[in-house]
């Protein structure tokens, strides 16, 4: 399954259909609930961004999409892609655009797509129109705070070990690792807080239908790592890493 590619600033007729419920159900409920997405999906924020935003269409469907946001590096004390990640560019881009710092990066935030769509060399391609834009856009570098897909089947593993556990060709044994090393990616460094939500108790029951009934460490399914919880101060906590890989434009 070959995908069309479009910018929404080019198809801006496929803005909600990015967003409908069969594309958001791609990612358990408790990943929508980052503070910092505000800053990049909010109402008044997601405008500015529609250069990279990007709908993949098959046979006149919407099948996947994909996200990337500007920021300007190597200037102002930005020497070093940050530990918080995907949060962390979100704000570097926010504070870019409030003070008007001319951008001169790009990082990816979110490659996804419906099972139909997968498999088919169909990430690459939203990969590719990533650097693209990068390209047009007179951009240095790619950047991408990788989220691996299998590592939540070894929650209890950091992501060091996890990244560092290789197959017999050498490459990890994480798929979507692999295919962006495959792309031309370099490993940079782990985001060891890339994505952080705090919620009530009440709201993490609300999001994965699970009691949240004891304090220490809960396993959710989906989640890269223990939920932190506490009874006492009614709230649980999920940090997760991702891996920083830089990609050639």
């Amino acid at each position: 399954m070959g995908l069309e590619i479009f910018a929404l600033r080019e198809r801006p007729d496929l803005r909600p259909l990015i967003f409908a419920s069969d594309l958001q159900s791609v990612w358990p409920e408790f990943m929508t609930h980052s503070a910092a997405a505000e800053l990049y999906f909010g109402p008044s924020m997601f405008d500015r961004y529609l250069d990279y935003a990007f709908a993949g269409v098959a046979d006149g469907k919407v099948v996947a999409r994909a996200f990337s946001v500007p920021f300007a590096f190597n200037t102002d004390g930005r020497t070093e892609l940050p530990d918080g990640g995907w949060d962390q560019v979100i704000r570097w881009a926010h504070d870019d655009s409030m003070i008007g710092r001319a951008p001169n990066a790009l990082s990816a935030l979110e490659i996804s797509m419906l099972p139909e769509a997968r498999g088919s060399g169909n990430s690459l391609a939203l990969l590719g129109a990533m650097k693209a834009c990068a390209n047009a856009k007179g951009f240095g570098e790619v950047f991408a705070p990788v989220r691996p897909n299998q590592k939540h089947l070894q929650p209890r593993t950091s992501m060091r070990d996890y990244v560092n556990t290789v197959r017999s060709d050498g490459f990890p044994i994480d798929g979507w690792l692999r295919t962006h090393l495959r792309a031309g990616g370099k490993f940079i460094k782990i985001a060891p807080y890339s994505m952080t939500i705090v919620g009530s108790l009440a709201d993490w029951s609300l999001w994965t239908g699970m009691p949240f009934d004891r304090s220490g460490e809960v396993l959710v399914a989906g989640a890269l790592s223990p939920v932190m919880v506490s009874l006492e101060q009614d709230y649980a906590v999920y940090i997760e890493p991702n891996v920083w890989v830089q990609h050639p434009v």
